[in-house]
């Protein structure tokens, strides 16, 4: 297994330049430590493990984001239910504006309906967000700490899905080995990586704190979903979520049945059964090749028995209840 440079990780929590010229990132970046193991090299950064590439973009982002009252926020760690998310925010939040039969999410992705605020589409630039007129429906795979301050005091509002991490371990693991021409990570290394807090946007259960203890300190602002209670419970998700998120359903939408054309709508047989999310993909750069079929894999609670040992499974659950003693968060 590949070790962490002797390179001090106390210089993971170095402030960046002020003045965010690529010269300046590339050298910053060059200080930070970095480990292999994953399908490309990461960096230590802010106590987070990112691609160097996406450090880089962080920093912009800090530099030129500028968050707004009406801002709705979708936090995720990767493979957590991201997709899922935006669809059931868009159509939420959209839902006077198109019906049911003509609807966009028939006809795109909904990675690409709902824009992630560290990752310009191709083509774009971090400025693009400035041009969307409000309120803006964005994403992140971001931990807290690493959005811009203003976030945490402009009152914009931020939900945030979670996922069982044995679960989320290896859609994860999945993930990897498809996006990145040439990737073959073992199962056991991966593991290994995963519960050691080496992972993309990890260590997992940080990301997770982050979110939780900030929902409980500014309910009205933050709200911490569990993919597993959306898997059983969705029509009731979808009314906490339109609540949530300033446009309740009205008595004429429940009596219609709108939460059900919602879950219906953004359900995972009916968008992977769409052409536009079977065929096509994004090339982000530096090898990595982003299929639109691959933010569908099987969307099931539980897959983790059919790749993981019984003693791996209690590893991984031995270290999560560690991680998050007395945080009230549990999985």
């Amino acid at each position: 297994m590949a070790s962490i440079p002797s390179k001090s990780e106390e210089s993971a929590t170095k402030v960046p330049p002020e003045n965010v010229s690529a010269q300046n990132m590339e050298v910053f970046i060059s200080t930070l430590p970095t480990r292999e193991g994953w399908s490309q090299p990461m960096v230590l950064y802010k106590n987070y493990w990112c691609r160097p590439h996406l450090v880089g973009m962080i920093m912009l982002l800090q530099d030129t984001f500028e968050p707004r009252r009406d801002d709705i926020i979708l936090a995720t760690q990767p493979k957590c239910g991201t997709t899922w998310l935006k669809a059931l925010g868009f159509a939420i939040t959209n839902r006077s504006r198109h019906s049911f039969r003509d609807h966009p999410l028939l006809a795109s992705n909904p990675q690409y309906l709902v824009p992630f605020i560290e990752i310009p589409d191709p083509g774009r630039d971090h400025t693009y967000l400035e041009t969307l007129s409000s309120p803006r429906l964005l994403s992140t795979h971001l931990p807290l700490s690493m959005l811009p301050a203003e976030t945490s005091s402009c009152g914009c509002r931020i939900v945030y899905l979670c996922r069982e991490p044995k679960d989320a371990f290896v859609s994860r693991w999945h993930f990897e080995n498809k996006i990145v021409k040439g990737s073959n990570i073992e199962l056991d290394r991966a593991f290994d990586m995963f519960c050691q807090g080496f992972s993309p946007s990890g260590p997992f259960w940080n990301h997770c704190l982050e979110y939780w203890k900030e929902s409980l300190a500014r309910p009205n602002e933050v709200l911490f979903l569990k993919y597993e209670e959306l898997k059983s419970h969705p029509e009731e998700v979808v009314r906490q979520l339109a609540k949530f998120l300033g446009v309740p359903l009205t008595e004429e939408e429940e009596s219609s049945g709108v939460a059900k054309e919602v879950v219906k709508l953004c359900s995972f047989e009916n968008l992977t059964s769409l052409k536009v999310n079977q065929t096509g993909g994004v090339y982000h750069g530096n090898k990595i090749y982003v299929e639109n079929s691959v933010f569908f894999r099987k969307g099931k609670v539980g897959d983790w028995a059919n790749h993981m040992s019984e003693e791996m499974a209690e590893k991984i659950d031995r270290v999560i209840q560690e991680k998050l003693s007395g945080s009230g968060l549990a999985f």
